[in-house]
């Protein structure tokens, strides 16, 4: 059981199409020497940012939204892209399409066909990015990061959330204030060279000096906060304010590289919107390349494979079994004692075969709620903790100020707080009884809060009536 969240991830930039046509060569041509390959299997996928796209949202339950542009071809692209939601830019021509032939895994030629004049990005795409929990902007140098309309609200977005940007040497330069950009190797030097004052002696020097230096050199360039250089089957460096870090990759024999940086990607941004730090993320993305190139890499993808359904519904299962469903809600910023008794005691209402959901509030806000330097444990952190404990059998990340909306959603038999509250007035009190709901209130633990333990840490006096 995994904790859910409502956050969407928005994926910005050119889409492609991929086509493997694979087969064997037994024979060359008799006019000239040249391989005749006999096909036997002709594999069409999304390329670009629409695997990205696709790849993120095989990835994650959250809603995945993918802003590009699409020609004549929109329906059969649409058609390769399950599970992600597209929000396109109207173009002329169609997708820009590369066929690669193979033999016995091994690329013959690649013939590269179609191009798109896009038209100007409008307001449904300025309002898709501006709806993000976090944006990939996954740039392959067709024009769509230069867009004005594009390029502000990506400007927008970057103060607010993260910001991941997969750059292209014919691509528009990443908005400052992102989050991290993920340059491989010969981008990093291609950008670097055109820097003034910028030796190239350090190149020389390595692994994983030298992409320590490229990085540091532009990130201040750019003005973002970090460059994550990736360096193939080295993995890949890390530099930010904080320093430089080093994630090495697991080796993968065989295998096609083939989309592999898109998989770096769509790892790092799926860990971002789960709450991890951009460390963290940039681990993830390398352990996840690496797997996926073992697997076969794009060509090993199904393109009708469904995106993979979020789990099983605990809430709608207990109604269909008739059992119980409770739930209760709050921070859980650092969880303790009391947190744990509450939850306990919110469980055994639901009797042996009902579900305990607990309503999370999202780090933006408790950041509202208690203030800028909370919460100390991130969002996707807390929810796991929660869980993993055996008294919770769902989690439910929230956005609001309070739970009314996402109690209006799960609708449960009893609303349960912790403390010594007046339950009839609770904000959330009417709704819960408008559907025969009822809200208690379970025993109160003094003496032990989230607050009370980081005055604590802080050696500061402790709050009056400090609470979870």
């Amino acid at each position: 059981m995994s904790p859910r969240t409502r956050a969407s991830i928005v994926v910005v930039g050119d889409c492609l199409r991929d086509v493997d046509i694979v087969g064997a060569v037994e024979r060359l041509c008799p006019d000239a020497p040249a391989p005749v390959l006999a096909a036997a299997d002709r594999r069409e996928r999304p390329g670009g940012a629409g695997l990205t796209a696709l790849l993120a949202a095989r990835s994650t339950p959250r809603p995945v939204r993918l802003v590009t542009a699409l020609g004549a071809d929109a329906d059969a692209m649409r058609s390769l892209l399950s599970g992600v939601d597209v929000v396109a830019v109207s173009a002329e021509g169609t997708t820009p399409t590369k066929t690669r032939m193979l033999a016995d895994d091994r690329v013959l030629l690649r013939v590269d066909d179609g191009g798109l004049s896009p038209g100007a990005a409008g307001q449904e795409v300025a309002d898709a990015i501006a709806g993000a929990g976090v944006v990939l902007v996954s740039d392959y140098g067709r024009g769509m990061t230069a867009d004005p309309v594009v390029r502000d609200a990506l400007t927008e977005a970057a103060a607010r959330v993260p910001v991941v940007w997969d750059p292209h040497p014919n691509g528009a330069p990443p908005v400052p204030g992102a989050t991290v950009v993920t340059p491989n190797m010969s981008e990093a030097r291609s950008y670097v060279s055109e820097l003034r004052g910028y030796s190239t002696e350090v190149r020389s020097r390595g692994f994983p000096h030298e992409p320590a230096a490229l990085g540091d050199a532009l990130r201040e360039h750019w003005g973002v906060d970090a460059v994550a250089v990736t360096a193939g089957r080295d993995g890949a460096v890390l530099r930010s304010a904080t320093g430089t870090s080093v994630t090495p990759a697991q080796p993968a024999t065989g295998g096609d590289p083939c989309g592999a940086g898109d998989r770096f990607a769509a790892s790092v941004v799926v860990a971002l919107a789960e709450g991890a730090a951009v460390d963290d993320a940039v681990r993830r993305g390398v352990a996840d390349a690496a797997a996926f190139v073992a697997a076969g890499g794009a060509a090993g993808l199904d393109s009708e494979e469904p995106a993979p359904e979020p789990e099983p519904d605990v809430v709608a299962a207990a109604r269909a079994r008739g059992a119980t469903v409770v739930a209760t809600g709050g921070c859980f910023d650092l969880l303790h004692a009391g947190h744990a008794r509450t939850l306990a005691a919110a469980r055994r209402l639901a009797g042996e075969d009902g579900v305990l959901v607990v309503c999370l509030n999202s780090d933006a806000s408790v950041r509202r709620l208690k203030g800028p330097d909370r919460p100390v444990v991130a969002e996707a952190d807390r929810a796991e903790m929660l869980a993993a404990l055996a008294s919770v059998d769902a989690v439910e990340v929230f956005d609001e100020d309070d739970p009314r909306a996402v109690l209006d959603r799960l609708r449960p038999d009893v609303w349960v707080k912790g403390g010594d509250y007046a339950t009839d007035e609770l904000l959330e009190t009417p709704l819960v009884r408008s559907w025969g709901g009822e809200v208690v209130a379970v025993p109160y633990h003094a003496g032990r809060s989230s607050t009370r333990l980081l005055a604590r840490l802080d050696n500061d006096p402790i709050p009056a009536g400090g609470t979870p």
